[in-house]
C-alpha cells in the first residue's frame, strides 16, 4: 500500500509545491494583461508599463509604507469638513488659473504648436534620424523661417521710417506755405495749444509712453522665447506626455481614448500642415504678382499674406487690404490690380483650395467654423482663432464617437 503525501491547500510556501494547470504551468501565476492580438497600436504604446500591470497591482501598493488602514467613518462633521475644504479648493485653483491665466495661454500655444509639428518629427524619425535630432531638425527649420520673415520685413520698416524723417522738414515747409493751413493755425491758437501741450507732464507721460513700448517689446520677445521653450520640451516628450495622460485614464476604458485621443491629434496635426500649406501658396502667389505689377518689397508683401492668412476667415482680407493700400500708394492702376487680383484669388482659394485640402484633414462644418473663429478671436484673440477649428473638429469627434451612442442607448 503506498502511502501519498498529502497535498497542501494552503499558501504556497518555501518547498512546497505550487499548484498547476493542464499545461503544467502554475496556476496561480498572473496572466499577463496586454494588447489583445491584432491590435494596431504602435510599438511606443505597447511598452507602456501600465498596459502589463495586474488589475488591482497599483491600487495595492508596493506595501513599502505599512498596509492601508480601514475607510473612516461618514459623520456629518466629516462631510462638512470635506466640503468646506473642496470649496476652498475649487476657490484656490479660481484664483490660480485667473492669476496664471498669461502663462497658460503660452502654454496652449506651445501644446497646440508641439501637435501640429509632431508629424514631421514621427516623418523625420521613420527615416531613422534619433529623436533629439528630429526635434532638433523641426526647431532649426521653424526658427529659419522666422527669421526670413522678420529679415524681409523688418528692413523696409526701416527704410520707410527714415525716408519719412529725413523729408519731415520739406513736409512742414509745406504747409506752413500753405494758405489754408496758416489761416487754421491762426484760428484756433495751434501753436498756443502745442506749446501748452510741451510741459513737464506731458514730456514725463511721453517718457512713461516710451518706457512702457520697451516694455511690451521685451514683453513680446520674453513670450516669444517662452512659446519657442516649451514648444521644444514638449516635442521632445510628447510620447511621453501622451502615454502620461492616457494612464491617468481608468483601465477598463484606455484603449477607447487612446483611440479617440490619436485620432483628435492627428486632426490637429493634419490641421496646421493643411493651414501651412494654403498660407504658403498664398504667399508664393502673392510675391510673383508682387513682381508683375511692380510692388515695392515684393518678399516682404509676400511674408504679410502668408502669416495673415493663417487666420481663418479673416485674415485672407487682412493681408489683401495691406497689400492694395501699398499698391494704391505706388500707382492708381496698380492698386485696382490688387484689389481684381485678391477678389479673384480669394475666390478660387475659398472655394477650391480650401474646401479640398481642409476635407482630407478636418471634417469641420462651416457655420460651426466662423463661429468657433468668433469666439475664439473674443476669447484670446488671434490665438484663439487659430485653434478654434481643430478645437471644433475635436468637439465634433467626441459628440460622435461618445455623447451621441450614448444618448442613443438610453
Amino acid at each position: 500500500m503506498s502511502h501519498e503525501p498529502p497535498v497542501s491547500h494552503g499558501p504556497v510556501g518555501h518547498g512546497q509545491p505550487a499548484h498547476t494547470g493542464p499545461d503544467g504551468d502554475p496556476a496561480d501565476r498572473a496572466s499577463p494583461v496586454g494588447p489583445p492580438p491584432g491590435d494596431d497600436r504602435a510599438d511606443d504604446d505597447r511598452a507602456d508599463p501600465g498596459d502589463f500591470d495586474p488589475p488591482g497591482a497599483l491600487a495595492a501598493g508596493s506595501g513599502r509604507f505599512g498596509v492601508p488602514g480601514r475607510p473612516l467613518r461618514r459623520n456629518s462633521f466629516l462631510v462638512g469638513f470635506t466640503g468646506a475644504l473642496g470649496v476652498l479648493l475649487a476657490y484656490a485653483v479660481f484664483l490660480g488659473v485667473r492669476n496664471s491665466a498669461g502663462i497658460l495661454v503660452l502654454v496652449v500655444i506651445a501644446l497646440f504648436l508641439a501637435v501640429g509639428l509632431n508629424p514631421a518629427v514621427v516623418r523625420l524619425r521613420s527615416w531613422g534620424l534619433p529623436n533629439g535630432l528630429a526635434v532638433a531638425a523641426v526647431t532649426l527649420i521653424v526658427l529659419s523661417l522666422i527669421v526670413g520673415g522678420l529679415v524681409a520685413l523688418v528692413p523696409p520698416v526701416v527704410t520707410q521710417s527714415g525716408q519719412f524723417v529725413e523729408q519731415l522738414p520739406s513736409y512742414v515747409e509745406e504747409l506752413r506755405r500753405n494758405e489754408a493751413v496758416n489761416d487754421f493755425v491762426v484760428r484756433y491758437d495751434v501753436m498756443a495749444k502745442v506749446q501748452a501741450a510741451a510741459n513737464a507732464d506731458t514730456v514725463g507721460r511721453a517718457l512713461g509712453g516710451v518706457l512702457g513700448g520697451a516694455q511690451l517689446i521685451f514683453g513680446t520677445v520674453f513670450r516669444a522665447l517662452t512659446v519657442l521653450v516649451l514648444t521644444i520640451y514638449f516635442l521632445a516628450y510628447f510620447d511621453r506626455l501622451r502615454r502620461v495622460g492616457y494612464a491617468l485614464v481608468p483601465r477598463s476604458r484606455r484603449h477607447r481614448v487612446r483611440l479617440i485621443g490619436d485620432e483628435i491629434l492627428a486632426k490637429v496635426g493634419a490641421y496646421m500642415v493643411g493651414a501651412l500649406s494654403i498660407a504658403v501658396l498664398a504667399g508664393v502667389t502673392t510675391f510673383v504678382f508682387a513682381l508683375a505689377v511692380g510692388l515695392p518689397y515684393p518678399f516682404a508683401l509676400a511674408v504679410v499674406v502668408a502669416v495673415t492668412d493663417l487666420i481663418p476667415q479673416i485674415g485672407a482680407t487682412i493681408g489683401a487690404v495691406v497689400v492694395s493700400l501699398v499698391g494704391f500708394a505706388t500707382d492708381l492702376p496698380v492698386g485696382i490690380a490688387c484689389v481684381a487680383f485678391f477678389v479673384v484669388y480669394q475666390q478660387v482659394e475659398n472655394y477650391l483650395i480650401y474646401p479640398k485640402v481642409m476635407r482630407r484633414s478636418v471634417e469641420v462644418n462651416e457655420v460651426a467654423a466662423l463661429l468657433a473663429a468668433l469666439l475664439g478671436v473674443s476669447l484670446m484673440g488671434v490665438v484663439g482663432a487659430l485653434i478654434a477649428i481643430p478645437t471644433v473638429a475635436a468637439l465634433q469627434l467626441i459628440l460622435r464617437e461618445v455623447v451621441l451612442p450614448r444618448q442613443d442607448s438610453r
